[in-house]
């Protein structure tokens, strides 16, 4: 049996290989078919990262199901309007006529199938169960996740689809950041007794990454001063990527992300320079904001033609008028486009090339996503940009993106541990939400923006950080946004660290009243969080305690003699790499004396 080509694929088949469609599979995608075609299973998961064709892997399966009797006829289930009636015109490509309007009633015959979403689903079940039943029916579930986004959705899947014959499902990024639990995916209990969702493929960013099917991503991060005034009248300022907080951490991010201070022009204009590099290779790279709301989203438009010249694309709501912006923007090579959240997940506009994160959401599946819509790679050598501000949780979640994660059904909480996953529930529906609706998002903390500043702070590439901080139009922020947008992946790392050395033996060079901005590479300025650091101050206090034993000193005396020693202000004000050093020199002291 072959599982190299679709068995009644148009002779007018494309060789550019639009959304969906290709005249060849990849070697995951052969692997996957091989595998489903020898097990023939009645549930297949497979979980391919953002960008390496899952798409095409699934209607080439539903072509050789087709073709060989297994069913007569196919249902795709999507989380949006607009990827719908994305994966009807994919199917038609290749000979499979999904109907992307089918409300009710009979199909007609020209149609192998329909195409439908979550919400419609949720809505009549049974309509799609009685077709399941009357017709051997393959049911495809894309970023089947969603599935599990309200308990509605779950039964009303579960309902239509126990019938099916076959159910394919697929996704991107398979956890979510909650315990509900995705119909017809299978969870197994490991040693510790947490139940997980197992894959029956995977194809993970990692592995997607060395076989050059996704873009390598470089994540530019930007700190600066913020300053705010709280509902009591109080005005706060703080530099984002210090511990602080959690509220302050929020209202922080929320007064960088304001249009009217001078931190979003500083990386909005940053980002199109970036643009303009990758463009010398990339021709066609296109650039998306990511924005919270409605106002913030014409706001950065605005800002991005006065910086520009050229007016931006303004996508607000998965409506119908907002899908044709998309794909005109998509097929076209206008400059930027900005979407409220984002656009949804598997959305393809395959020339996004750079991206600004100008939201607040903050749970790691949100962010999965959004970094999904730059990872699409169009020929080997392309690299993406995704410019973010210094905010602890988002570097790490750019640290970890070649981390594979499954979804987790029991999550029990040790005494004292926070689950990173716990406070996303509500966020995550808030971000999915197909209209932009007001979500008083902006009630939550009341306070008012009142400055922000820019400060490029470092870049992040495979885990490692580079760079020292720059202020916006430098030399030093420039060797940056200057990398070429062509380069395998190892050589964005070697000429990372060039630009790093570079940078350091440039400082080296200035004279010390001349640098008023930390001169540190980014390695030794790790971003913490506000817990981390009372963490790390505990640390300290019980190291210099054992040693007030060991020596017979005072507990004063030791910390003066820290502060001498290694530099610095007092504990309390320490940042986390002073008082990593105070604690290395501790153990120094502790060590000596044994």
């Amino acid at each position: 049996m072959t599982t190299t080509a679709s068995h009644h694929l148009s002779p007018a088949f494309p060789g550019r290989a639009p959304w969906g469609t290709a005249n060849k599979l990849r070697a995951w995608q052969q692997a996957a078919m091989e595998k489903y075609i020898q097990e023939q299973p009645r549930d297949f998961l497979a979980v391919a990262t953002p960008g390496a064709g899952k798409t095409t892997f699934a209607l080439t399966l539903a072509s050789w199901l087709l073709h060989h009797h297994v069913v007569q006829q196919v249902t795709v289930v999507a989380p949006t309007e607009h990827l719908k009636k994305q994966w009807a015109a994919a199917a038609a490509r290749i000979g499979i006529k999904l109907d992307p309007e089918y409300s009710a009633g009979p199909l007609s015959k020209e149609y192998h199938g329909v195409a439908v979403t979550y919400a419609g689903v949720g809505v009549r079940p049974m309509l799609h169960r009685n077709r399941c039943e009357q017709r051997k029916t393959l049911v495809i579930l894309d970023e089947i996740h969603h599935a599990g986004d309200s308990k509605s959705w779950g039964e009303a899947c579960l309902e239509a689809f126990e019938p099916a014959t076959r159910r394919l499902a697929l996704t991107g990024t398979p956890f979510r950041s909650d315990t509900n639990p995705i119909p017809f995916v299978t969870y197994e209990e490991g040693n510790d007794g947490i139940r997980r969702s197992a894959a029956d493929y995977t194809y993970g960013y990692g592995n997607a990454l060395g076989d050059g099917v996704v873009r390598p991503v470089i994540f530019l991060s930007y700190s600066g001063n913020m300053r705010w005034r709280t509902k009591a009248g109080d005005e706060v300022a703080a530099r984002l990527g210090e511990p602080m907080t959690k509220d302050a951490v929020s209202q922080a991010w929320r007064t960088a992300l304001d249009p009217r201070g001078d931190w979003m022009p500083n990386v909005l204009r940053a980002a199109d320079q970036r643009l303009t590099e990758v463009r010398k290779s990339i021709p066609d790279a296109g650039a998306l904001v990511i924005a919270s709301d409605q106002d913030s989203a014409r706001a950065y438009a605005k800002l991005i033609r006065e910086i520009t010249g050229h007016g931006a694309t303004v996508v607000l709501s998965d409506d119908v008028g907002a899908s044709k912006r998309i794909d005109e923007f998509s097929d076209g090579d206008d400059r930027w486009m900005v979407a409220v959240r984002m656009v949804s997940e598997g959305v393809d506009v395959p020339r996004l090339a750079v991206g600004v994160y100008a939201t607040t959401i903050s749970t790691p599946l949100f962010f999965a996503q959004a970094v999904g819509r730059f990872v699409r790679s169009r020929r080997r050598g392309e690299t993406a940009s995704v410019f973010l501000p210094t905010i602890p949780m988002l570097l790490g979640f750019a640290n970890e993106m070649e981390v594979e994660r499954d979804h987790v059904l029991d999550r029990p909480k040790k005494e004292g541990e926070e689950d990173p996953y716990a406070e996303s529930e509500k966020e995550l529906d808030e971000a999915n939400k197909q209209q932009d609706e007001d979500t008083g998002e902006q009630d939550m903390l009341p306070f008012e923006a009142l400055e922000s500043d820019a400060v490029f702070d470092r870049v992040m590439y495979n885990g490692a950080e580079f760079g020292m901080q720059a202020h916006p139009g430098s030399q030093e922020e420039q060797d940056y946004l200057g990398i070429p947008g062509l380069l395998e992946p190892d050589q964005v790392q070697l000429l990372l660290q060039k630009r790093q050395a570079r940078q350091i033996a440039h400082s080296r060079q200035k004279p010390a009243e001349e640098a008023d901005l930390l001169e540190l590479p980014a390695e030794r300025r790790p971003v913490v969080s506000h817990k981390e650091l009372m963490e790390l101050r505990k640390q300290l206090n019980t190291m210099v305690g054992a040693y007030v034993h060991q020596s017979g000193k005072p507990h004063g005396v030791i910390h003066t003699e820290l502060r001498r020693v290694c530099g610095g202000p007092p504990s309390a004000e320490a940042t986390a790499g002073q008082i990593r050093e105070r604690i290395k020199k501790v153990q120094e002291w502790a060590t000596r004396m044994r």
